[in-house]
């Protein structure tokens, strides 16, 4: 084994993940390797296979408090292979940096949790509570059939998650820097501006709508939608892609097409949002058709048991002070909070995840192994 490694469980555990081809909505046997691990410690494993999707639901245990592990194990794709240093299906330990496609986003944070669990359930088979793992191969792409489908069947059911623990790669720089108590809510508008396509020597007999839009457009870049708060930045709105005209150089466009995306707080609600955005187009006598893609509510675990438990766990394994932050996309958090769960984003450092080359220092996800041990530890005993 090689001299970097100290712990060849998480070691194995890893590089097997990461040797499985499991491109979104994938899953290449993943779940079924984590199941063979968890099966033998009293997991109840259940498939919850929606259309395309793979997804997983084991659990350990029938008192609460339910402490859930939730990931993901579909990867994006690899892109021009060539461009790797190494075949990104083929892990790599160099230098003390674990590389293979996902070995930060997420499969690495996958073989920490497993490896944390055997140790805690081998130390303390009378822990209170339970312990589960909601997995799917559904995350890196549409999110139709994947977390959400599976928390619907748990609430089905009543089946309550009172912690969960997500590891996307929250980490900034070092191992717990950063992690992530709750997100901002993402709404995506689809606007198309009407007008009549015409000659541009005779524009009386058109109707150009890139002029007409472009007034009612720098009115929404710069509207103040709130201040945020403590836990959230300002709401942002930006227009991701813009769309008009034929081609032609002598053509007035018959239509313009917009798609913008807010990334919102809990000062909002997308009602509100959607309501103003109307207000404001129409008030410039726009003649537009807009759809909306609601893509996850606002969430946020204030300070409590959860929370102060990871504060502590990262603090007592690599000595940081950790800070609790609402930056960055979504996440399947959005899903499980809304049931009420407390809920926490740890993982390792993001530096390389979608990128070619992707790597994560692999020092770290021994440690994110005894970072998430001990959160059982504080959770689940006495």
């Amino acid at each position: 084994m090689n001299n970097q490694v100290t712990d060849p469980n998480v070691f194995e555990l890893a590089c097997d993940l990461l040797s499985r081809h499991s491109i979104t909505p994938h899953d290449g046997g993943c779940q079924e390797l984590m199941a063979a691990h968890l099966s033998p410690l009293g997991f109840n494993i259940e498939p919850m296979n929606f259309e395309d999707t793979t997804n997983m639901w084991a659990r350990k245990g029938t008192k609460a408090p339910l402490f859930c592990f939730a990931g993901h194990t579909d990867v994006v794709p690899v892109g021009n292979e060539s461009l790797w240093d190494n075949p990104p299906f083929s892990p790599i330990l160099i230098d003390g940096m674990l590389h293979g496609r996902g070995a930060a986003d997420m499969k690495g944070s996958l073989a920490a949790m497993v490896i944390a669990t055997e140790r805690f359930v081998t130390q303390y088979p009378d822990h209170q509570g339970s312990i589960a793992f909601l997995i799917t191969s559904d995350e890196e792409g549409p999110f139709i059939n994947g977390t959400t489908r599976v928390i619907d069947t748990l609430e089905a059911r009543d089946e309550k998650i009172q912690y969960c623990i997500v590891g996307e790669p929250s980490s900034t720089s070092k191992l717990g820097d950063i992690v992530k108590n709750g997100r901002r809510g993402s709404l995506t508008g689809h606007l198309n501006v009407i007008g009549k396509q015409g000659h541009v020597a005779y524009p009386h007999l058109a109707d150009n709508p890139i002029h007409n839009a472009t007034a009612a457009l720098t009115e929404l870049s710069q509207t103040v939608w709130d201040q945020g708060n403590e836990f959230f930045p300002p709401t942002s709105f930006q227009i991701s892609n813009i769309n008009g005209g034929t081609g032609a150089g002598n053509v007035i466009p018959g239509e313009l097409m917009v798609q913008f995306n807010f990334r919102y707080s809990t000062e909002q609600t997308a009602d509100k949002l959607i309501e103003r955005v109307n207000e404001i187009l129409t008030s410039h006598q726009l003649r537009y058709e807009l759809d909306w893609t609601f893509n996850g509510l606002p969430f946020l675990t204030e300070h409590g048991e959860l929370l102060t438990a990871v504060q502590q766990s990262i603090k007592e394994i690599t000595g940081l002070e950790t800070d609790p932050q609402t930056t960055g996309g979504t996440s399947d958090g959005r899903f499980i909070a809304p049931t009420g769960a407390q809920l926490v984003e740890l993982g390792p450092v993001n530096a390389t995840i979608h990128q070619v080359n992707e790597c994560v220092k692999y020092q770290d996800l021994e440690q994110l192994t005894d970072v998430y041990q001990r959160l059982l530890e504080k959770l689940l005993l006495n």
